[in-house]
């Protein structure tokens, strides 16, 4: 289970170590792939092929899970994890979420979502400001 936040810097290369707690849950290679709300979704490999598959069983006459399947594996990289617990992350991921120097890892249970950590503190702010309404909705799903 990925639970926390941790605070990392891209290096010149474009690599970025991994929470210690988490590397042996994530093995020696993770998937990286662009996530929602502009972040990166990094999975383990086990946890990938369960949501790929799911993915892959989506109706694809359907515009937005053809769109949401593209999004995802289109996106995908597979990345190994160097002796130091680093992760390379291609450019394209990079760019795509923003990602300058300083990271976030957020650990959620299944997943780690990667940030820029301008646009994670923007994104937790106003999601704190939003929290009762939010709980609110998610009561109504019997959460």
């Amino acid at each position: 289970m990925f639970i926390g936040e941790y605070n990392y810097s891209l290096d010149t290369k474009g690599r970025v170590a991994l929470p210690a707690k988490f590397r042996s849950s994530l093995g020696r290679e993770v998937v990286v792939t662009r996530g929602l709300d502009n972040c990166l979704f990094i999975y383990t490999k086990a946890e990938w092929k369960n949501l790929a598959e799911k993915l892959s069983s989506l109706p694809i006459s359907q515009a937005n899970t053809r769109a949401f399947s593209r999004l995802m594996l289109a996106g995908a990289m597979d990345v190994k994890i160097d002796s130091q617990g680093r992760a390379m992350l291609p450019d394209y991921l990079r760019k795509y979420a923003g990602m300058k120097k300083k990271v976030v890892i957020a650990g959620l249970y299944n997943r780690l979502e990667m940030w820029d950590e301008t646009k994670w503190n923007a994104y937790k702010s106003k999601t704190e400001k939003e929290g009762n309404a939010i709980a609110e909705q998610l009561g109504e799903l019997g959460v």
